[in-house]
């Protein structure tokens, strides 16, 4: 299998880095992980199918929404938040 394209909106990123403290170059590295969750976003998913993807960057768990265009996954936002956490834990029974 191929390694995944990415790509974003710069502006989106730029905010994204400001208001999460995560930029989506390093959001890219959560599809690495090999204990990563892909979940379907039902809330946003209107227009086109969103998902989730949890997965751990160095010590921390970091939740990434996107979509899929053409084959290439494009990242909407990023950030370390709790509820990704959970679910990451949870999915891979890892207890604290």
């Amino acid at each position: 299998m191929a390694d995944p394209s990415f790509e974003w909106d710069e502006n989106k990123n730029i905010i994204n880095k400001r208001k999460h403290k995560v930029s989506f170059e390093e959001a890219q590295l959560a599809f690495v992980d090999p204990d990563r969750i892909i979940a379907i976003d039902i809330e946003h998913s209107k227009i086109e199918d969103r998902y989730y993807c949890f997965g751990k960057i160095d010590e921390e768990i970091i939740t990434v929404r996107f979509t899929y265009r053409k084959n290439v996954i494009r990242i909407i936002g990023a950030g370390y938040w709790r509820k990704g956490k959970m679910i990451y834990e949870k999915e891979n029974k890892i207890h604290r």
